[in-house]
């Protein structure tokens, strides 16, 4: 008879064993984001890749990477985000929100500069639907008098 042995996570999955980590969600449009921030050295990972190859374009990485500046937070912090659904830049806003919610999280006296940049409210916006006998959400056919 094989002997079962439990596993921790760390040697099934190779990662780093528990440390004290904060969770946070951010959404925008269509995007969630799922933010898992730990003490280590500004490394950031999206979906298994880096900031860098994830987001080419340096607005995307600059919108995502917001909130730790403002903070001073860039170094103190590792970043793991598993982020799914819409665009790009639906994606780095929603990275964008969750990072700020869970600096918060973290330290409370981080909400006066988050607020009053913006990084904490939630964008409502979405994608109006399209409405029958119309060819878009609000775009009529032309009219034609006679």
């Amino acid at each position: 008879m094989a002997s079962v042995r439990a596993h921790s996570r760390s040697e099934v999955t190779g990662s780093l064993p528990y440390v004290q980590q904060i969770q946070a969600v951010g959404r925008r449009k269509s995007s969630v984001a799922r933010i898992i921030l730990r003490p280590g050295t500004g490394r950031w990972l999206i979906n298994g890749r880096e900031l860098d190859e994830y987001f080419p374009r340096l607005v995307h990485r600059k919108r995502a990477t917001e909130p730790m500046q403002v903070v001073d937070a860039d170094a103190r912090f590792d970043v793991v985000v598993r982020v799914h659904g819409g665009g790009m830049t639906g994606q780095a806003d929603a990275i964008r929100l969750g990072v700020a919610r869970a600096l918060v999280e973290e330290d409370e006296d981080a909400m006066g500069p988050l607020r009053q940049g913006g990084f904490l409210s939630r964008d409502p916006r979405k994608v109006e639907r399209k409405k029958p006998g119309r060819p878009k959400a609000r775009k009529r056919f032309q009219f034609s008098k006679r």
